[in-house]
């Protein structure tokens, strides 16, 4: 049967989604290669958050194409859903949107096959089908896991309904759709049968799950039910969500920290910005107080707990004075770490619609960039020295991808911790670790 290749781009859901369609290959017959070098078939599900993420997309795929031609070359994912057939000018034959990814292998063998037939005619066969699909978010579901693998993503809906004014996602993902609660715990019950400790739920707003399809119980919103169905499975000792949304941290979420302890010290909560009038503009329904006010009742709730954040620096329209309302934000809240992103337009998105004179140059979008980053790093290290001589709880995730002579995992707080030891007995396993030192943002310590 064929090799195939598939690179991925973007997000966790990004890599889950790949995860399903790779399974899917192998249920039929297909082997997977991690290299396109001798691959039949190459595909790279892509991103379109960010305008770098598609270029390195058709990037690559033009390097592949000009190394060699595979038999069956695509696209799948958020570009692919954007762009659609124009992406057949990238002599591609197949473009799969993110309602689709359960057809990927249908549609390759309809491809070969068509192929096979046509032998010496030069008449071209390709397929494109960016469709919405009733159904499509119970389709990511299966698993491909690795040799003592510790920890997996669970895919618990599709969609997004806020339509911030900079985001594409609502666009590519379509609108909210979730995946029945016992569903899901029977996969996630599936992986801890397999072995597997840590699971993290995903969605583009993970903690609206089910709002418009399952109602409250108790005063407990339908992703609280959630959680606290997988918090009774055994097996599981660490659950982990991602990427919530301010406004789903209702009383009832803050709650499940104080009485649930399998959720781990980490949550990620982005504020995209420190201005109230750019986050008016970026249609995020919430202050600056309010976020802050929000971070200060999770961190009472689960003392110790760690909080990262995603923030754009460059909106259109954003001030010098409105960025440094910023930069203060960031040195109240004291965040563990930051994603930081200079705005990159995104076409089809009521931001990108906005007048040219309001939008920020490159240069002073990297001037804040690099500023902010250097605020964030200050404020991060900090806080992984004060770990320095600490034991903290590590799940092995295997050899370390810098160093495959030593070992990595993560901590609750979703650290990463560099240690040795023998990969076999503890790829994942759950122990504690010492920490005798740090650099950047990685942890070196002595299995306890």
């Amino acid at each position: 049967m064929p090799r195939v290749y598939i690179k991925t781009y973007g997000c966790q859901m990004n890599e889950r989604d790949t995860e399903q369609v790779s399974q899917m290959f192998v249920d039929r017959g297909y082997t997977m290669t991690s290299t396109d070098a001798d691959a039949d078939v190459v595909l790279i599900n892509t991103c379109s958050v960010r305008d770098q993420a598609e270029q390195k997309a058709l990037g690559k795929m033009g390097m592949v194409r000009r190394r060699r031609t595979p038999l069956v070359t695509g696209f799948m994912g958020c570009m692919a859903q954007s762009r659609g057939p124009e992406l057949l000018e990238k002599d591609v034959d197949l473009v799969v949107g993110t309602q689709k990814y359960h057809r990927v292998v249908e549609y390759v063998d309809r491809i070969i096959r068509a192929k096979e037939e046509q032998q010496m005619d030069d008449e071209r066969f390709s397929i494109v089908d960016i469709e919405e699909e009733v159904g499509s978010q119970n389709s990511i579901r299966d698993h491909k896991l690795k040799e003592g693998q510790g920890a997996a993503f669970v895919s618990i809906m599709q969609g997004c309904n806020m339509k911030c004014t900079f985001c594409i996602v609502p666009y590519t993902r379509g609108g909210e759709r979730g995946r029945p609660i016992p569903e899901i715990v029977e996969e996630v019950r599936r992986l801890a049968d397999r072995g597997v400790k840590e699971v993290t739920l995903l969605g583009q707003i993970v903690n609206l799950y089910g709002r418009h399809e399952f109602p409250a119980v108790n005063g407990k919103s339908p992703f609280v039910q959630l959680l606290e169905a997988v918090h009774e499975v055994d097996g599981i000792e660490r659950i982990r969500f991602t990427s919530p949304h301010p406004i789903g941290y209702k009383k009832d979420l803050i709650e499940a920290f104080t009485y649930l302890p399998k959720l781990a010290e980490h949550v990620h909560l982005p504020v995209q910005s420190g201005s109230d009038a750019i986050l008016k503009r970026m249609h995020r329904p919430y202050t600056v107080a309010k976020f802050e006010e929000l971070v200060a009742r999770i961190r009472e709730a689960r003392p110790g707990i760690a909080v990262t954040t995603d923030v754009i620096v460059g909106f259109p329209g954003e001030s010098e004075k409105e960025y440094l309302e910023t930069r203060a934000m960031f040195e109240r809240v004291q965040f563990d770490n930051a994603f930081i992103f200079r705005y990159s337009k995104r076409r089809g998105t009521p931001a990108a619609e906005m007048e040219e004179a309001l939008h920020v140059s490159e240069k002073v979008k990297e001037e804040r960039n690099q500023d902010l980053l250097a605020l964030v790093n200050a404020i991060a290290f900090k806080r992984y020295e004060e770990l320095v001589g600490q034991d903290v709880e590590v799940l092995c995730e295997g050899a370390s991808k810098n160093n495959e002579a030593r070992l990595m995992g993560r901590t609750r707080t979703n650290k990463i911790v560099v240690f040795e030891g023998v990969a076999s007995r503890l790829t994942g396993q759950i122990f504690p670790v010492r920490v005798d030192s740090t650099q950047g943002f990685t942890l070196y310590g002595t299995v306890a």
